[in-house]
Order: C-alpha cells, then sequence, then structure tokens
C-alpha cells in the first residue's frame, strides 16, 4: 500500500471526537423518551442520533415518544450542564499546529447546541479556524456539502483534508466529499468501517496515523 500524504487540513466532527458529549447525550435521550412513553435500550438509542437533534425528536415521536414541542431547547440546556474533553483533543491540536496544519470543525449539531458543548471549553474552541454546522448551512451530512465548505472556508482541496469522525453518518458525508476519512472508536464500531473510514481507538494514535 502507498504511504499516504501528509494532510493540509483536518477537519474534526465536534460531539464525540472533540468534546465527550456522547455518553451523556445518550443517556438523556433514554431517559428522556422512556419518560414520554418509548423505552429503547442503548442500541436502538444509538441508532437515533448521528443526525441533528431535530431529527432525533423527529423520529423518537415516530416511534412513540411524545417528546414536548420544546424538548431540543432543554435538551441544550441540560447539556450545558458539564460536558468534558475528548481525552487527547488538546495535544492532538498542539501536535498539528506544529506541523502547520489548519484545522475547522464541521457538525451536524445546531450552533446552538456547539455554543453549549464546545463553548464549554474556549480555550480549545478558539484554536479552529472554521467551526460550521450542517444546519446553518442547510445541508447536514451524510452530504459532503457541509465538509466541501470547511475545506473551502480552509482555503484546502478536499483532497488535501482528512475528516475524523465517530459516526457513519458523518463518514460517508467525508468519504462522498473525497476526503480521507478517520473513525474514532474507542470502543471498536464495525460501521465505521463497513463505509470506508479507516478505524482508530485514540486521538493519542492519530499523529502516527497522519503521518507527523
Amino acid at each position: 500500500m502507498s504511504e499516504k500524504k501528509i494532510p493540509r487540513a483536518v477537519i474534526l466532527d465536534c460531539d464525540g471526537v472533540i468534546v465527550d458529549s456522547e455518553p451523556v447525550t445518550l443517556d438523556m435521550i433514554r431517559m428522556d423518551v422512556a419518560r414520554y412513553g418509548l423505552v429503547m435500550d442503548d442500541a436502538q438509542v444509538h441508532g437515533l442520533v448521528g443526525g441533528t437533534m431535530a431529527d432525533v425528536a423527529r423520529r423518537a415521536r415516530g416511534l412513540g415518544a411524545d417528546l414536548p414541542e420544546d424538548w431540543v431547547d432543554a435538551f441544550y440546556a441540560r447539556l450545558a450542564e458539564g460536558v468534558a474533553l475528548i481525552p487527547g483533543i488538546e495535544p492532538l491540536l498542539d501536535r498539528l499546529d506544529a506541523a502547520g496544519i489548519v484545522t475547522g470543525v464541521g457538525s451536524n449539531g445546531s450552533d446552538q447546541k456547539m455554543q453549549v458543548t464546545l463553548g464549554q471549553h474556549p480555550t480549545v474552541r478558539d484554536r479552529f479556524a472554521v467551526i460550521l454546522s450542517g444546519q446553518t448551512l442547510g445541508r447536514p451530512k451524510p452530504a459532503p456539502d457541509l465538509y466541501l465548505e470547511v475545506a473551502r472556508r480552509l482555503d484546502v482541496p478536499p483532497a488535501d483534508c482528512v475528516v475524523v469522525e465517530d459516526s457513519p453518518t458523518g463518514a460517508r458525508a467525508g468519504i462522498a466529499a473525497g476526503m480521507r476519512v478517520m473513525g474514532y472508536a474507542p470502543e471498536g464500531n464495525p460501521a465505521l468501517s463497513d463505509v470506508g473510514a479507516e478505524v482508530f481507538a485514540s486521538l493519542n494514535d492519530l499523529p502516527a496515523l497522519l503521518g507527523l
């Protein structure tokens, strides 16, 4: 296999890659839908996520959860109570900065959600040259438009970008954009490799995988 070239830009998903919002998000969704009439196990709840929170609410209602109209706003308010960073994100950004690799964020989360989660860590948030929501763009993942627009704003061709994702939905978007996709999965995730992502388990391993 030919050696992978070092990227000029790394574009990261937000939730589950930069901020450790995934566990608390899944727990909150499971408890909320049960409260409003829909009992789901972990695997079923995980199947709801990967798109927008509005999509989660729509799908849950379709399955029988009588969620209130203001559920998404209430959900964000509870996330504001505290979300940790993914282990290794700050050293990773240090390595990318040292190598002259620019970074951006492309998330299906709304600007409001990123203000709640990533905004809790302003010293990390401010290191990204571009932060863009697929909802704001109007073309969320799995459409490639979000990653293509982040690359355009970074002034880096798609072929010189690497995407870091934790969901098959996002991985499909990166691949459709013509970018190399690294699938972050600390406990493994066959669905990521199934769609063509290169799966790895720790952000500490990523610099070597990028040739740094």
